[in-house]
């Protein structure tokens, strides 16, 4: 299977906006995972005159975690998907909180940022470049700024690599059918197998400037499957620094 990207994929996306929600919700601490990665970023003061980047922010859900974890922080949310932007922009939101719509590689053209967090959620297997967008992330960042990306990046392991497909075959793929999706969810699937794995992961973040590099499972049934990565910008030095 070829995978989708980016006018595909956006369009894909926009036509799973409707269920998206739900079908999200199927998964067993899907919502908990993103809210502990969030918090995994570890922003002071309740995030109180930080400005946060939710990067390939979906219907809401992650940016919803980052203002939980960081409730005081100003967030901007932005994502390729103008059906996905929608819904998200029809819940209930501070006004701290605004969104757009924009690719993650429009970013640094836009003259947007800097940012004191960033913050991508199963975001960076969907882009074509991913070493292009890191690049561009980093350079939004403020010296020693902190990144927190929560992916599918299997251990490595052939168990892992099992289940995922196992729980694909089992529940993604015909939750996908029922709603019409059936390609994004392959592209989901197979997305997963290609991307990564966790020390790859690693090493591609150190490679594009990024230190203090370390990588945490999440809980449950995604664990070796789900990891939050967690990164600053710059040298180690300066990342200390800006502790």
């Amino acid at each position: 299977m070829t995978l989708l990207r980016d006018h595909d994929l956006a369009l894909a996306f926009d036509h799973a906006s409707h269920s998206y929600d739900r079908l999200t919700g199927l998964n067993p601490g899907y919502r908990t995972d993103l809210l502990r990665s969030a918090r995994r970023l570890r922003l002071p003061r309740a995030g109180a005159g930080l400005h946060v980047l939710d990067l390939g922010c979906g219907t809401g859900a992650s940016t919803r975690a980052l203002l939980r974890a960081a409730p005081r922080a100003r967030i901007t949310a932005v994502d390729a998907s103008s059906g996905m932007l929608a819904r998200a922009r029809s819940k209930p939101w501070p006004d701290r909180v605004r969104f757009q719509h924009m690719t993650a590689e429009a970013l640094a053209a836009a003259d947007e940022g800097p940012y004191d967090a960033v913050f991508a959620a199963y975001l960076l297997r969907n882009v074509t470049d991913v070493d292009d967008v890191l690049r561009t992330v980093r350079s939004l960042l403020r010296p020693g700024g902190r990144l927190a990306v929560h992916e599918y990046s299997l251990s490595g392991s052939a168990v892992h690599r099992a289940v995922w497909t196992a729980v694909c075959r089992g529940v993604i793929l015909p939750a996908g059918s029922v709603s019409g999706d059936r390609d994004l969810y392959r592209h989901l699937w197979r997305s997963v197998l290609d991307f990564d794995t966790v020390p790859a992961f690693g090493d591609r973040l150190r490679s594009t400037g990024f230190s203090a590099v370390r990588a945490l499972p999440v809980a449950g049934w995604q664990t070796g499957i789900v990891h939050t990565f967690l990164a600053r910008e710059g040298s180690a030095a300066t990342a200390e620094s800006a502790r």
